[in-house]
């Protein structure tokens, strides 16, 4: 099709403001799935996927519509990602775009990932097409959604077009205004071909399917492709698109989205942001491409050490759809054989471990999640850490470093003094706050990662009652006052319950890791300390008292030193015990506390 009938358009919205549900009248609209083939969620083909209402992969999709006056355009809505944990993933779809629809929920007004989202469609100089949804809902108050696009987002109220994904209302509307005002396609300039790879996965057949944006040239089969930024040269096998499922093309022309497969086998290969061109006559690469790091650092074991290996293989396979996720091999004394992983962000390392459980049926236990700390040598090497036992000696450490975040909360105006009580808990500064509306505020603050991995997202909520909502960005690193906290059973130190944290929360952690401890590991012949440690400074310290039994009940009467003897004498066996003895910790000891 002619570059002047194509739009390249996507879809963006806070959680639950409905673009899945918008996606799905628009293919039922246009015809691309039929009556019988139409079900909710359509896009989201995982289960966690529909149960949970977010998108985790993202899914492209070509639609044919012809418009009011006459002519059949082609629609490519490139769908994408709902959570901060993949925001590369997000800016790399929007790069393949024109156009985007931002969603706003009538009823609930602007989120924090609505003000995230426009900030990276405009920082890609996209046309943004306001739609005001759930206008159906008997609490729906649009009028103030209108001012708040006007006086957050800065778009002009009199542009956003009022809808209803569910009952179909303005759906047309939608439809002509992304026919109207999103731009066509347009060639780069460049001398040969220049293709955009936004997304991939792995086909037990074809390989590698790569997800791609033409900007320059066309893709068809047989052509030789040089990926720039992991340099390998590859022969197209296949062209396609997507409606929603794949079906072949003969080829693939300046401004179409589609797939195409050639001799890849490994996702590793395909990196998110490449720039594919003509082998044989290079074009420079697309701007934006960057590395995706992992965040977040979490042990995966088998509660089983017999599932080890079918373990490894589940990994293997989960990573050959999800090239951001990466593990290797590691060994605890306490938990035995099973693997270090890093992941994007807590919702992706949430949703691989229940993938684990749920798809592969494994009973896995998970350690506390850490993140990549630098760590200064005084010899000047810098190493990056994230796990504790690696973690080098006090004395050769100059200065430890820890990943900053810039977080946006927006929260009711009588919620602010808890929210901020919450940021300065968890070691944040509140850098500035603006006032939305006569209702909200939206607070900007700096974080450690670290501070906000567990359960902060939760706390905004329940303080908030749940109006509360939150997005973060990841913006560099800060020296901090790091150290190494170890726990001790009898005087060894259990390596699965060490963690690197502040200075300054170092005794709570470690009085509350020994409560819980003193709770599940059963009583022994002789007292057992358990002590968190800092270095060779006990900070935290219980005792679980020993099993004891009445030596002196067989003495009835008589002297006291009779009495006092046997006591002596157990003394002397529980001393000698303790010796030699050592404090079997149970699995499930270690479950209950590391779910704790």
């Amino acid at each position: 099709m002619d570059t002047a009938h194509i739009r390249n358009f996507s879809i963006i919205a806070h959680i639950d403001h409905g673009k899945t549900t918008l996606s799905d009248r628009l293919l039922q609209r246009t015809g691309t799935v039929a009556q019988r083939d139409m079900q909710d969620q359509l896009l989201d083909a995982m289960d966690l996927e529909r149960e949970r209402g977010i998108t985790i992969k993202a899914h492209p999709v070509t639609m044919y519509y012809k418009a009011r006056d006459g002519q059949e355009y082609e629609l490519n809505l490139i769908d994408t990602p709902g959570h901060v944990d993949f925001a590369y993933e997000v800016s790399r779809s929007l790069s393949a775009c024109e156009g985007a629809v931002l969603i706003v929920d009538a009823a609930q007004g602007v989120e924090a990932q609505t003000v995230a989202n426009v900030h990276l469609a405009m920082k890609q100089n996209l046309t943004i097409i306001p739609v005001i949804n759930k206008i159906d809902l008997p609490h729906a108050n649009v009028e103030q959604a209108k001012q708040q696009l006007e006086e957050i987002l800065a778009i002009p109220a009199d542009t956003a077009i009022l809808a209803s994904a569910k009952q179909g209302i303005g759906i047309e509307d939608i439809l002509e205004a992304i026919v109207a005002r999103v731009p066509p396609p347009k060639p780069t300039g460049a001398p040969s071909l220049q293709t955009l790879v936004f997304d991939s996965f792995f086909d037990t057949y074809k390989g590698v399917v790569t997800h791609v944006r033409v900007f320059n040239g066309e893709l068809r089969p047989g052509v030789h492709l040089k990926l720039l930024h992991s340099g390998r040269t590859v022969e197209i096998k296949e062209v396609g698109s997507f409606n929603p499922k794949p079906y072949t093309r003969e080829a693939l022309t300046v401004g179409e989205t589609g797939y195409m497969t050639a001799n890849i086998k490994s996702p590793k290969d395909v990196k998110i942001g490449d720039t594919l061109t003509d082998a044989r006559h290079p074009s420079p690469a697309l701007p934006g491409f960057q590395e995706v790091h992992p965040m977040v650092f979490s042990g995966i074991y088998p509660i089983n050490p017999a599932d080890f290996e079918h373990l490894k293989t589940s990994l293997e396979k989960l990573q050959l759809n999800d090239s951001a996720f990466v593990f290797q091999t590691e060994t605890s004394v306490a938990l035995g054989f099973g693997f270090r992983c890093g992941f994007l962000g807590l919702l992706h390392m949430e949703i691989v471990q229940e993938r684990l459980r749920r798809e592969y049926e494994l009973d896995i236990i998970a350690t506390y999640p850490s993140v990549v700390y630098r760590v200064l040598m005084t010899d000047g090497v810098v190493k990056e850490i994230d796990n504790p036992a690696f973690l080098p000696e006090v004395t050769y450490i100059e200065a430890m470093e820890e990943p900053m975040v810039k977080s946006f909360v927006i929260t009711p105006n009588e919620y602010i003094g808890d929210i901020m009580n919450l940021i300065s808990e968890k070691r944040g500064v509140v850098d500035h706050t603006e006032t939305l509306d006569t209702r909200r505020v939206m607070l900007t603050s700096r974080i450690p990662l670290n501070e906000i991995l567990i359960d902060f997202h939760d706390r905004i909520k329940s303080i908030t009652r749940g109006y509360g909502s939150m997005d973060y960005e990841t913006c560099g690193y800060e020296v901090s006052d790091m150290v190494k906290l170890d726990m001790l059973v009898n005087g060894d130190a259990v390596d699965a319950f060490s963690c690197i944290v502040h200075r300054s929360k170092a005794e709570t952690r470690g009085r509350a890791l020994a409560a819980k401890l003193k709770e599940v590991i059963p009583r022994q012949q002789y007292q057992v300390a358990i002590q968190g440690a800092i270095g060779g400074k006990i900070v935290a310290r219980e005792t679980i008292s020993a099993l004891r039994k009445d030596v002196t009940a067989k003495c009835y009467g008589g002297d006291i030193s009779r009495k006092r003897k046997l006591l002596e004498k157990q003394k002397e066996g529980k001393r000698r015990m303790k010796s030699i003895g050592t404090v079997n910790i149970p699995q499930e000891a270690f479950i209950e506390v590391l779910k704790a």
